[in-house]
C-alpha cells in the first residue's frame, strides 16, 4: 500500500481532524458527535489499528459485528458506515474501490403510527404549558421534533400566517401554517420569551447560536430579538464547539417524556411520540380530501412516494378501494 511507510498520527489527533473535517463541511454537532463515536468504535474494535492500514474486510467485520452480536437496527449500522465512508474520504482523502461496495443494511418498510382524531385529542387534553403548546403546533403544522425546537423569533409571522421552518431534512427551507387555535397561546408565550430575553441582555447573555456562516456575516445577530429560540431552555449551557456560555433551545428529550406520560395518562395502547403527531397531521388532512402534493410540500419531502405511505394508513386504502365485506 502506498501509505505503509507513513507514519500514522494518534488516535486523538485523528479525531481531532476528523472533528476539524466534520465542522469544514458544516454537519450539526450532533452528527460530529456520532461520527467520533463510531470511529473510535471501529479502531478499539479492531485493537487500535490505524485506519489506514485496514480496508473492506475489517469494515464488514465491524458492521457485521454490530449486526450481530449488537442487534443495531439498520438505521444505525448505515450510520456507522457513514462515518467511516467519511473518514476514509475527507480525512484520510482515500478513493478506494471497495467504499463503494460495502453493503448498507436495508432498512425495513413499516407503515407509521397514527391516532385517530380522539386519541390526539385524549394526548393534548393531557399536555399543559410549554410542552402542550409544543404539541399541538407538531399536530397543528406536520414539524419534525427538532424543527420546532428550533424555531427562531423571526420564523413565526402572524400576519401572513406562516412559519417559516429552517434548515429542514436535506438543508431544505419551506413553509407551514400555525393553526388558528394555537396563534393566541404562541403570542402570549412570545409575550413572556421577550421578557426572558431582555432579562438575558442585562446580564449579558442574550446570544444564541447562529451557524458559522451566519455568524461572519452578521456577527451581531446573535444577540438579537430575532434571532432568539422560540421555545428556550431553563438554564444556561457551554458550547461544546465555541465554548461560548449562553441560553439554548429546550432539550428535546423534555417533550418527549411529556409526549410519553401524556400517551400512558390517556391509556393508549399505541406506541406514540411527538413523531407520531406529524404521521397524524399527515393521515387526517388525507382522511379530510386535502390533495398529496400540498401535503408533500408542507411536510418537506423531496418525492411525493414519501408521501404516498400515508395513504396506506387510510380505511380506504390509496385507491379508495373498499373491502368486499362490505359492499
Amino acid at each position: 500500500m502506498p501509505f505503509e511507510n507513513t507514519p500514522a498520527p494518534s488516535l486523538p489527533r485523528l479525531l481531532d481532524q476528523l472533528r476539524d473535517r466534520v465542522r469544514v463541511k458544516h454537519y450539526s454537532i450532533r452528527t460530529e458527535t456520532q461520527y467520533v463515536q463510531w470511529v473510535r468504535r471501529f479502531i478499539v474494535f479492531h485493537d487500535k489499528r490505524h485506519p489506514r492500514d485496514m480496508g473492506a474486510p475489517e469494515v464488514e467485520a465491524f458492521l457485521t459485528h454490530l449486526a450481530v452480536a449488537g442487534h443495531v437496527a439498520a438505521a444505525t449500522r448505515n450510520q456507522a458506515l457513514s462515518a467511516l465512508l467519511f473518514l476514509y474520504r475527507e480525512v484520510l482523502g482515500m478513493e478506494l474501490p471497495w467504499l463503494d461496495k460495502v453493503t448498507r443494511a436495508k432498512r425495513p418498510q413499516r407503515l407509521p403510527v397514527v391516532l385517530t382524531r380522539d386519541e390526539v385529542r385524549a394526548v393534548l387534553g393531557r399536555m399543559t404549558g410549554v410542552y402542550g403548546l409544543l404539541a399541538r403546533l407538531l399536530y397543528g403544522t406536520g414539524m419534525r421534533l427538532m424543527e420546532v425546537i428550533r424555531l427562531r423569533v423571526k420564523d413565526i409571522d402572524f400576519s401572513r400566517s406562516e412559519i417559516v421552518v429552517r434548515d429542514g431534512k436535506g438543508a431544505k427551507d419551506r413553509i407551514t401554517m400555525p393553526p388558528e387555535s394555537v396563534k393566541a397561546d404562541l403570542q402570549a408565550h412570545l409575550v413572556w420569551r421577550r421578557g426572558l430575553y431582555e432579562r438575558d441582555a442585562e446580564a449579558g447573555k442574550a446570544a444564541v447560536y447562529l451557524p458559522d456562516a451566519l455568524a461572519r456575516k452578521y456577527p451581531n445577530a446573535s444577540g438579537e430579538w430575532a434571532w432568539q429560540y422560540v421555545f428556550p431552555s431553563g438554564s444556561y449551557s457551554i458550547d461544546p464547539r465555541s465554548g461560548a456560555e449562553r441560553r439554548h433551545h429546550l432539550d428535546e428529550k423534555l417533550l418527549q417524556r411529556a409526549v410519553k406520560r401524556a400517551v400512558r395518562a390517556a391509556d393508549l395502547a399505541k406506541p406514540a411520540t411527538p413523531h407520531t403527531l406529524r404521521h397524524s397531521f399527515a393521515t387526517h388532512l388525507l382522511e379530510r380530501g386535502q390533495d398529496i402534493r400540498t401535503i408533500q410540500e408542507l411536510l418537506g419531502h423531496k418525492d411525493v412516494a414519501t408521501t404516498m405511505i400515508y395513504t396506506h394508513v387510510l380505511n380506504k386504502g390509496g385507491r379508495g378501494v373498499t373491502s368486499p365485506l362490505n359492499m
